[in-house]
């Protein structure tokens, strides 16, 4: 068995190959090069075969056959990889998470494997409100810590870019407490994190009798002092969260603020949140169990992605997977996200998303491999720089414990991310932290300035 790729921080000199090309980053045997750019290489994955990738300060300056490889002016310093063989796929991208939380809600999932169900316990005061409830007694630091943690342990996997959702604190104070959280852990990790904000998770207890007066609070009081800490508006557009009037009135006024449009959409039946976010031109729509030819379509039409939580569905058991055949006739760009969160599915991990991808929703390996790098980029609007190895993409890659892609649908319950990279930088190796955390922000920053 070949050795596992070491990240050696080599110091090689100019001379130790022929001036050309600037680096600071040579990564070869590839065995497999996943590019998720077509032309870069073999079928829907760009693939390579014998394959490296060389970087200059986080970005990819080459990418394919390590015989194309050009002349390298490769600096002192440089971090030098040897892949021995294995698969080197673009580092993931999770494109839904509400990771800012306190507490739990195991007894609450024990509860539902023995038939209570997901509704039902929302109606009896559990559910989301009852994580409001916690996220608002923890303290700044509690906060910060539990959610530093999940981010790590999606490093540790394979995730360089994750989009993060506020929402568990639905009072002007706690929502800008939540995404301050989500920048300052942007900043202080290597890790990209993209905010959203989602003030309109539901109506808060406090406001059960007076909705409207809660979305007056949301417009003209959250907004504006929670958009310049976001780049994303979100909604959950759904049964028992807000109606479709409600969210249209969220998404409009989030533009105002200077954000780009998300939605929860027909996750728990046909709700009319599809043809919304079609409607407002969404960049995502994100669940999408219930859906119809003619929905997929409008999608299509108004360039959304769809962003696919096969996580969710599994953990609530509800025997349903998004309809991938309508989405793939429709041609929608179909992205992967953990939907990490307290209450429906606890997990960092997007590994574990592309195998049930493919096992339960429907999606070929390929399919799923695409959707959780290129296709979840579209969806956080880092296309182009995240989800792809080539020249002006970001450096964010996983070297895999095996030879294929493959076995992310195949070799479960374990972690295959042998070394993680981002920007140019390794931060995991052997499903170990090796700098998640930075004195810095990652190159490519994580979204809109913090004020």
């Amino acid at each position: 068995m070949e050795p596992a790729p070491q990240a050696r921080a080599a110091r090689r000199t100019a001379d130790d190959l022929p001036a050309g090309q600037p680096a600071d980053f040579l990564l070869t045997g590839a065995g497999q090069l996943v590019t998720a750019e077509p032309g870069r290489g073999d079928g829907p994955l760009g693939l390579v075969e014998r394959g490296a990738v060389a970087a200059s300060a986080g970005t990819v300056v080459f990418a394919g056959p390590e015989a194309d490889l050009p002349e390298l002016d490769l600096a002192a310093d440089a971090t030098v990889l040897d892949a021995g063989g294995r698969a080197v796929l673009p580092g993931f991208v999770d494109a839904h998470t509400h990771l800012v939380f306190a507490g739990d809600r195991a007894d609450e999932f024990a509860a539902r494997l023995r038939g209570v169900g997901y509704e039902q316990a929302l109606a009896a005061g559990g559910g989301i409100n009852r994580t409001v409830r916690d996220t608002r007694a923890a303290t700044d630091q509690e906060l910060e810590a539990e959610t530093a943690a999940r981010l790590v342990r999606a490093a540790v996997g394979g995730t360089t870019t994750c989009e993060a959702k506020s929402g568990y604190g639905l009072t002007v104070a706690d929502e800008r407490r939540s995404l301050a959280v989500l920048a300052a852990l942007g900043a202080r990790t290597r890790v990209e994190v993209v905010r959203t904000f989602l003030g309109a998770h539901l109506i808060p207890a406090e406001y059960a009798d007076d909705r409207d007066g809660y979305l007056d609070l949301l417009e003209h009081e959250m907004l504006p002092a929670c958009a310049p800490l976001a780049e994303f508006v979100d909604a959950f557009c759904d049964r028992g969260a807000l109606t479709v009037e409600e969210s249209r009135r969220v998404l409009v006024a989030g533009r105002r603020a200077g954000l780009a449009p998300k939605l929860h959409a027909n996750e728990l039946g046909s709700t009319g949140g599809a043809l919304l976010a079609a409607e407002q031109g969404c960049v995502s729509a994100d669940h999408l169990l219930f859906l119809e030819p003619e929905e997929a379509r409008a999608l299509a039409a108004a360039g959304t992605v769809a962003v696919l939580l096969p996580g969710t569905s599994f953990m609530l058991r509800t025997g349903r997977a998004a309809p991938v055949q309508v989405l793939r006739e429709a041609g929608v760009t179909i992205a992967l996200g953990t939907d990490c969160n307290p209450g429906t599915c606890y997990s960092e991990s997007m590994q574990l998303m592309m195998a049930l991808a493919c096992v339960h929703g429907g999606l070929t390996p390929e399919e799923a491999v695409l959707a959780a790098t290129d296709g979840a980029a579209h969806a956080v609007g880092r296309a182009g720089r995240a989800g792809r190895l080539g020249p002006g993409a970001a450096c964010d890659l996983v070297v895999l414990a095996g030879r294929s892609y493959q076995d992310l649908a195949y070799h479960v319950g374990v972690n295959l991310a042998a070394l993680v990279v981002k920007a140019g930088v390794v931060i995991a190796r052997d499903g170990a932290d090796a700098g998640v955390f930075a004195a810095q922000a990652p190159a490519g920053g994580g979204g809109p300035p913090s004020p």
